[in-house]
């Protein structure tokens, strides 16, 4: 089994652009979309929301409901249009999510889960997986987790899913916004390991405040991959030689501006031009052009930017 290494969907962060942008970047590692709502793909457009250049892939869709029927839709849609995969989302704490009944609350009802992943698989053919969290955090409950992520997956797993992508924390539903759930509450990569052990038959991939090369090296080594997400939005060029050494592609490597150069057409003719250009605000990070890299884009104007790529004969 090829082990992967894959980049999270990311809500206002991993939309179209972005993944074009991070695709100049790496050719291989898969990609997620922005999560979208079961309620969306039923009444909205379908063409704002699922669309995406072919060179994007291979590209996943993450999709948060607990309808069945609505849930059916949307992997039937993902289907139709090329999407690899569709990704159910049962990890999101943020009260938004919350209100909808789906995200990191479906791990107290898995039986809702089991309904979803059902329906799904009966109107598809790509992989139906689930990004999940190790269990809820409760203040009655003292416990690791483990138990109830086991029964989680063991439950889910039994309606057809046999890929989970684990982010390695509890979630706490009250109380605590989705960043004071990665602030506060303690990693537990350990019980990701002991959660592969359990079930080696199925596909788990670990997540969350995975940040250097060595780290992922590490997780390898008791997983079957590694997804990845601030890290890869704040430094992407962090990411440059991934395929390299993990898809033994050696693939001419673009230098950041000529990512920039590859990236202006598009740029131009997006519809809110200034709006995606804050996605390239970490392409310098770490380097001393960084500070005068953000100014630019800051500047949200698109003359001055187009000047200052012109000018910077120095910009690597």
């Amino acid at each position: 089994m090829q082990k992967q290494i894959e980049l999270a969907p990311m809500l206002d962060w991993t939309d179209t652009f972005f993944r074009q942008f991070f695709r100049l970047i790496s050719h291989h590692m898969p990609l997620y979309t922005e999560m979208v709502a079961e309620q969306a793909l039923a009444h909205g457009s379908i063409e704002k929301l699922l669309s995406f250049n072919p060179i994007e892939q291979p590209l996943v869709l993450q999709v948060g409901g607990s309808t069945p029927d609505l849930m059916a839709n949307a992997a039937h849609l993902a289907e139709q249009k090329g999407f690899k995969a569709i990704n159910i989302n049962a990890g999101c704490p943020s009260e938004r999510v919350q209100a909808g009944s789906f995200g990191a609350c479906l791990m107290s009802e898995p039986q809702k889960v089991v309904e979803c992943v059902k329906a799904m698989k009966a109107q598809t053919q790509i992989p139906v997986t689930i990004k999940t969290r190790i269990a809820l955090d409760t203040p009655n409950d003292s416990t690791d987790g483990f138990e109830a992520c086991c029964h989680f997956i063991e439950t889910t797993a039994n309606a057809g899913c046999n890929r989970f992508i684990i982010h390695a924390r509890k979630a706490r539903l009250k109380g605590m916004t989705p960043k004071e759930n990665r602030k506060k509450l303690p990693i537990n990569y350990e019980l990701v390991y002991r959660i592969k052990e359990k079930f080696p038959e199925l596909e788990i991939l670990i997540n969350g405040q995975i940040l250097s090369i060595l780290e992922i090296q590490e997780h390898l080594k008791y997983t079957d991959g590694v997804m990845i997400g601030r890290w890869a939005y704040a430094n992407p060029y962090d990411f440059i030689e991934f395929d390299k050494l993990f898809y033994n592609d050696n693939h001419p490597i673009l230098s950041r501006k000529q990512i920039i150069q590859h990236l202006f057409p598009l740029i131009e003719k997006h519809e809110k031009p200034l709006h995606v250009t804050r996605h390239l605000m970490g392409l310098y990070a770490k380097t001393p052009f960084s500070k005068k890299w953000k100014q630019i884009l800051l500047e949200n104007d698109l003359t001055k930017f187009e000047d200052f790529m012109k000018s910077s004969t120095d910009l690597p």
